[in-house]
């Protein structure tokens, strides 16, 4: 490669990882696999040596790729907190072990898994637990105090402790927490996280404590950063001192040998299938302190570290067949059974073929051989088909839904096919909380937990049933009691009237939220007149689109529809018609958008006033837009408003108005 192309290279490199670096540093959202990363990030390195005139400080090469947040208030770390460098063969290990030779003489090495967490410092002052704060980008982070006083397992208050002392954990989640937040996310129509470790840093880095407190964090602890008041020389002492002092620390060995470390990094490699978490590697480190201090560090490592990563294991297996789950938000999802292959330390036969794009793009036939591997250690995918055993066209997806019968649709730009039937039982149980939720029909005591000790008993299997519910079954369930029944009762009975708006969102529509239900009940006015609209009736009514209009016009074309709301009709609920609006109030025809945290009233609160004197609200901020009714922490929505020179009003004046 000639230096031009080299030059252009690495700064599309630098452009790219810059952005993959945000995703997960910042964002706790990557877009690709972390070996994927560590391949581009090799790229630059090797382009770097040849061409040295080519780094930058601001190379990714050169710099930890997190940065610190907008939440949180600012940590400046005293020590920095460094990142390691990669090794990804048994050759760049031994390339490792000649450096550190070439300073020092015979230096002994321990090694650790390496958690695939979010890296946090701690500090105790005379024993007790006084600030936390993430890595950042080495030299400040964030203080997340707060969140990590919630995890359990770190000590709050350690005896016999030095003077001061910081050390360095990773915060991780384990793969059985990981597991019931993925199902609880899904059973509530929530985009679920990619990986442990996307959960973990998710977790940590939240506003509220308390949903920190809820996702049932653990850390490890894995190096001394500052000591006052108590003397160690070596890591491998420093480790077994934290354990002594109650901190949950890392397994560990210590080698005398560079092929010692060798072995210890397959055995960690085997022992990964057993691990309560998820590791992406190991890591090595020079045990004596002195040694450590000689040999320095880089811009951005340490000398005396090095993480070796495991490549992601790949498996050829066959395609056995292909199954169809009715996900909760009615996309029928195709899962391939395998032959039976150990990948990972775990026995893989079932993996998710995402949709008909990918089977038709990778040409999956039934009985194929594929290759799979686990994504982030812990998902099962197919990567390709290594032998075609078939010369038909690829697996067809079926027309109507496996689990109600109902025929399936594709939207437009959507790789999902879907069932729109949301009295489909696989959707269920997610379409129930969404039924009973305080923006729809708002039946208090009506929980998830509630929900599903009610299906499982067998007592509802649709919105009706909830209607047909008896105070003396209600009793009967674990946590509820007679008074908890009746309660639940007048509850129910009070949605039976609620605003016809309230049920159009309730009911789950795709596409269709609790604004756009309310601007099609203001339409049509009843719920008679939205079953005999027409697709271009619905296209017409002002904030509605294409795509919302469709919507609406294919659910309420639906039999399955047609017989819910007479089923609901006999049950009580009222369904009245709205009264048209009249045209008049002192915000007639005025367009608002609410930001902020308002001082007295919730945004809920002046959205309804504001419709209520004929002006309707916005979400996003335009030229259309005639007020900004601001509050504290308003954001980006305040400073377009200042750009366009849009009127801004506090909620002291939006109240003089309506007097």
């Amino acid at each position: 490669m000639d230096f031009n192309n080299a030059k252009k290279r690495s700064e599309e490199l630098t452009d790219l990882l810059n952005y993959h670096n945000n995703r997960y540093y910042n964002l706790d959202s990557p877009e690709i696999s972390d070996y994927e990363y560590d391949m581009l990030l090799r790229e630059l390195e090797d382009i770097e040596n040849e061409f040295p005139q080519l780094i930058t400080a601001l190379s990714p090469t050169q710099k930890v790729g997190g940065s610190k947040g907008e939440k949180f208030s600012a940590v400046v770390h005293e020590v920095v907190m460094e990142s390691l460098h990669d090794s990804f063969s048994a050759d760049e290990v031994v390339d490792f072990d000649r450096k550190v030779r070439a300073v020092v003489d015979n230096p002994r090495y321990v090694v650790e898994p390496k958690i695939d967490g979010l890296s946090v410092s701690c500090e105790y002052r005379n024993g007790v637990f006084v600030r936390g704060s993430t890595r950042g980008d080495g030299q400040v982070g964030e203080d997340v105090t707060d969140n990590l006083m919630t995890i359990k397992s770190l000590p709050k208050r350690i005896d016999n402790a030095p003077d001061f002392l910081e050390v360095r954990g990773e915060v991780y989640m384990s793969l059985q927490s990981f597991e019931k937040i993925v199902a609880y996310q899904e059973n509530n129509g929530e985009k679920p996280f990619k990986n442990p470790r996307n959960a973990a840093a998710g977790s940590l880095r939240q506003k509220d404590s308390k949903i920190t407190a809820s996702r049932n964090l653990d850390i490890f602890i894995f190096n001394i950063q500052q000591i006052e008041g108590f003397e160690i020389t070596c890591h491998s002492d420093s480790l077994d001192y934290l354990k002594k002092l109650g901190f949950p620390v890392t397994s560990h060995k210590l080698c005398d040998s560079i092929d010692d470390v060798i072995k210890e990094i397959d055995v960690i490699d085997k022992s990964r299938g057993d691990m309560v978490c998820d590791i992406d590697g190991a890591v090595i480190k020079v045990d004596d302190f002195s040694q450590r201090e000689v040999l320095g560090s880089t811009a951005k490592f340490p000398k005396w570290a090095e993480a070796y990563k495991y490549p992601p294991e790949e498996k050829e297996t066959e395609l056995l067949d292909i199954e169809i789950n009715v996900g909760r938000t009615g996309a029928p999802t195709p899962v391939g059974i395998f032959a039976p292959v150990l990948l990972a330390g775990t026995t893989v036969s079932r993996a998710t073929l995402h949709n008909e794009d990918f089977i038709r793009e990778k040409n999956i036939h039934i009985g194929d051989m594929v290759v799979i591997r686990k994504a982030g250690e812990i998902i099962p995918e197919v990567l390709s088909v290594s032998q075609c055993r078939s010369l038909d066209d690829p697996y067809a997806f079926p027309e109507f839904c496996p689990s109600c019968g109902s025929k399936v649709v594709r939207e437009k730009d959507e790789a999902a096919i879907r069932c729109n039937n949301t009295a489909c039982p696989a959707q269920l149980l997610r379409h129930l909380i969404h039924f009973v939720s305080r923006d729809a029909m708002d039946i208090d005591g009506l929980g998830p937990a509630v929900l599903e000790q009610l299906l499982q008993a067998g007592l509802i299997n649709s919105f009706v049933d909830i209607y047909n519910l008896r105070a003396i079954d209600v009793a009967s369930l674990d946590r509820m009691g007679e008074k908890s029944a009746l309660n639940l009762m007048d509850a129910i009975e009070k949605s039976k009237s609620a605003e016809i708006y309230r049920l159009i969102y309730a009911l789950g529509i795709r596409h269709i939220g609790q604004k756009a239900a309310k601007l099609l009940c203001e339409h049509f006015l009843s719920i008679d007149a939205i079953f005999d609209a027409d697709i271009g009736e619905i296209s017409a009514i002002d904030g509605f689109g294409d795509i919302m209009a469709q919507s609406i016009y294919d659910y309420f074309s639906l039999d399955e529809t047609k017989k819910l709301i007479s089923e609901l009709k006999d049950c009580g609920v009222v369904m009245a018609p709205l009264e048209k609006k009249s045209a008049d109030g002192v915000f007639l025809n005025k367009t608002f958008v609410l930001t902020g945290t308002l001082p007295t009233m919730k945004r809920s609160q002046a959205q309804k006033i504001i419709e209520e004197n004929g002006g309707k609200t916005s979400s996003s901020v335009s030229k259309k837009t005639d007020f900004v009714l601001a509050g504290e922490d308003a954001g980006s929505k305040l400073t377009k408003a200042n750009a366009l020179g849009i009127t801004v009003i506090s909620e002291e004046e939006f109240l003089e108005m309506i007097k």
